[in-house]
């Protein structure tokens, strides 16, 4: 058996707590594994956790019990930060915070500087990342001019530079207009392609459709966890915790409870009208 990307085990977390407030746990005993080369979606609203489990898979925030593993590297070893950020790339919702240079292109070039890499294989990475992300031909562009689609996508090539094999995005497309998403989608897409695993933390449950697993948060702990049909057939489940589900899975749940008998876990457009026209044949 391969090594996994990402195992938690028993992860808790509480931020420092106010004058006079006892510490909360954000996250409850989270157990988690991620296996190298797979896309998994981390669901759960607001305060469910989510972005803090996100911050720990590359040791943003550090556990204040249980353990997390990134490539078998245990996150709480000083000694092993650098070489477990250059492993695991952090993609955030908002990419002005993470736009550094006025040029794109040496935006681009600025983690693998500070990697040490030298100015021909910096050249390399940043070309090719820029390619990857649709970006070559805005390389000289300021980033300020472009639109928040584009800065985005400039923000990801700044974090394929330094070639990681996992890339968290978290909220990465929450700001984003409908075009803008399905770019960051095809990314990941992409990035699927090329065997890096990828985990995306997002409200949008569409985007959820094509993962390998999706995990759902809910008050610190683990909800629910498995394939996208396993996880949103279980519709009443997931709205009792304040979320929707697809529009596939919920025109199917609404039309089982109207009587027809259709497959739960029909989720893509085509097996779900599939599915309508044979229970109405």
């Amino acid at each position: 058996m391969s090594e996994l990307c990402v195992k938690t085990e028993k992860l808790t977390f509480h931020y420092p707590p106010g004058e006079g407030e006892s510490p909360r746990d954000v996250l409850r005993e989270v157990d988690i594994e991620i296996a190298p080369g797979t896309f998994t979606v981390i669901l759960g609203h607001n305060g469910s956790g989510k972005s803090t489990l996100a911050r720990q898979l590359n040791a943003l925030l550090l556990p204040s019990g249980g353990s997390v593993t990134v490539f078998g590297m245990d996150t709480a070893d000083e000694k092993l930060l650098l070489d477990i950020r250059r492993r695991v790339g952090m993609v955030f919702q908002n990419p002005d915070n993470q736009i550094v240079s006025n040029v794109v292109e040496e935006d681009v070039a600025f983690a693998p500087e500070n990697l040490g890499c030298p100015t021909a294989e910096i050249r390399r990475r940043v070309d090719e990342a820029l390619k990857t992300v649709g970006m070559y031909d805005y390389r000289e562009h300021a980033p300020h001019l472009l639109s928040g689609g584009q800065k985005q996508r400039v923000a990801i090539a700044g974090v394929l530079a330094m070639e990681p094999q996992c890339v968290v995005f978290d909220e990465a497309t929450a700001m984003l207009d409908p075009g803008g998403r399905r770019d960051v989608i095809g990314i990941i897409n992409t990035l699927r392609q090329k065997g890096v695993t990828v985990i995306l933390i997002t409200h949008h449950m569409d985007e959820a459709v094509g993962a390998d697993k999706v995990i759902v948060m809910n008050d610190g702990r683990v909800a629910l966890e498995g394939t996208p049909r396993e996880v949103f057939r279980q519709v009443e489940n997931l709205k009792g915790m304040g979320l929707t589900v697809p529009d596939t899975a919920e025109l199917i749940w609404r039309l089982r409870q109207k009587g027809l008998e259709l497959d739960p876990e029909a989720l893509t457009v085509d097996e779900c009208a599939a599915e309508i026209a044979e229970a109405l044949r």
